[in-house]
């Protein structure tokens, strides 16, 4: 089940809503629970039955390294409890990557290659078990208690909000809503609109641009005009996408009192790539460098490690993403620029000059966009070659004819809606703070023209065909 389908907006999130407000403020995480269960299995029962036993396996453990005297033991169940949990994500996302990389090496020395089964990735896997990791690591370091009730911890793990793509969560930061969240009118209202205004984003811009973006990444060697219109279509389509389904997670999560942190914060804007990983899926920027960066040492350990720890952090982050070369190369880049801006002297400041940094930023995203899009080295390579005019310049006749206006009007509006959403954003705006985005109450005309986007985006997703998030694929 996804946030922008009709059975979750006109089914399921209503009975879901109905049946959290009716029940007693006890007995909510379990309705909480329940209810994303409920959500997760809609997809495959099986697989969350590995939700529910991670989630289970982390909290018997987290009990067994706080009650542990011994720190040596305590740390010794904690390696066990990270690399089971490893372990577990790395057999669903990599295992089948491994066997076709073995195969290729075995195919050059002429060998027949293995015939082993393929594995299912199971959707959100990798956010639940990084919830599960960050939550072992905060009570080993003592930065978080451990969950009261083993309903909190596993409907905190299961909060369909954030269960599927994130915002990357830790327990810590909600440890304390579970038990005294607020749940009032305009906190409802408010989530209304930011769910509403995620939904939009979504349906009417990313998944308007998506075929445009799909066509040209399809293209075999494509011309220059295909090449950049295609990465400026997917720079677009994956922004609004991932921050509108982000949006959606904020939105729900205040329907039922819970306030997140912000995973967005105008990332186009940014004028280095230390910048943009302050501003760009902020969750998990600040995962990796809390549970990655820093226990590889950070910049503690001297400049050269702290170079390394960069790439290092970002690579990893890469392969995170996803089982292919692309993937880690696409870390790599990142990693490599975030070093280099290091070693330029940027940590708060761009070290580039001020006339440059923006386009110059803008454009190192957009050569990364290529590698994360791209299906292989192969496909990325010929959208290099085209973005440099190797591959000719003109439009060929069949991508010209299959392009329509609506498609390249959408492009220029979401590039418009970029251009224009830092003017909106309150000077104080803080991504990572835990508090009201609203500093006034929601005015009756808002609320009514939130009603009107509701309806004409329902009406839109309708029509159109099934469009899942891009991010359910990490």
């Amino acid at each position: 089940m996804i946030f922008s389908s009709s059975v979750f907006i006109l089914l399921a999130l209503p009975l879901f809503l109905a049946a959290y407000y009716v029940t007693p403020l006890r007995h909510r995480s379990l309705c909480i629970l329940l209810g994303s269960y409920v959500f997760y299995g809609w997809w495959r029962l099986d697989f969350l039955a590995l939700l529910v036993g991670l989630s289970a396996f982390s909290y018997v453990l987290s009990k067994r390294i706080v009650a542990a005297e011994d720190g040596r033991h305590r740390k010794r169940l904690l390696i066990v409890g990270v690399a089971v949990n490893v372990i577990t994500l790395g057999y669903f996302k990599y295992f089948n990557f491994g066997v076709d990389a073995m195969n290729d090496a075995l195919a050059m020395l002429d060998i027949a290659p293995l015939s082993l089964w393929h594995v299912i990735l199971p959707i959100g896997v990798s956010f639940f078990i990084f919830h599960c990791i960050s939550y072992l690591v905060d009570v080993y370091r003592g930065d978080a208690e451990v969950a009261p009730r083993f309903t909190d911890f596993a409907a905190f793990i299961a909060l369909f909000p954030h269960l599927i793509a994130g915002p990357v969560l830790r327990y810590k930061d909600l440890a304390w809503q579970f038990g005294h969240r607020t749940h009032t009118l305009d906190k409802f209202n408010e989530g209304a609109i930011r769910f509403t205004m995620g939904f939009a984003k979504k349906v009417l811009l990313a998944d308007s641009i998506a075929p445009l973006a799909d066509r040209m990444f399809e293209v075999s060697n494509p011309g220059f005009v295909e090449s950049w219109l295609g990465v400026l279509a997917y720079t677009a389509q994956l922004y609004f996408d991932f921050s509108g389904y982000s949006d959606m997670a904020v939105g729900l999560a205040l329907m039922m009192g819970f306030r997140f942190i912000e995973n967005f914060n105008q990332p186009y804007t940014s004028r280095s790539i230390t910048e943009f990983w302050r501003r760009w899926h902020i969750s998990l920027s600040t995962w990796l460098r809390d549970y990655l960066y820093i226990p590889l040492g950070g910049n503690r350990k001297g400049t050269l490690r702290t170079y390394i720890n960069l790439f290092l952090t970002m690579l990893l982050g890469g392969l995170w993403h996803g089982a292919n070369w692309t993937f880690l190369l696409w870390g790599g880049w990142h990693g490599a620029l975030l070093a280099l801006e290091r070693y330029l002297g940027a940590k708060r400041a761009s070290p580039y000059p001020r006339m440059i940094a923006w386009p110059f930023t803008f454009l190192c995203v957009l050569l990364g966009w290529v590698l994360f899009r791209a299906h292989d080295l192969h496909g990325a390579w010929a959208i290099y070659r085209g973005m440099l005019g190797l591959n000719g310049y003109a439009m060929r006749a069949d991508t010209a004819w299959a392009t329509t206006p609506f498609e390249l009007a959408m492009v220029v509006a979401a590039y418009g809606v970029i251009s224009v959403s830092p003017f909106l954003v309150r000077r104080d705006f803080n991504p990572t703070a835990l508090q009201p985005t609203w500093a006034h109450r929601i005015s009756p005309a808002l609320q009514v023209g939130v009603v009107a986007l509701l309806l004409f985006t329902l009406t839109k997703m309708i029509a159109q065909s099934y469009s899942p998030f891009l991010y359910f694929q990490f």
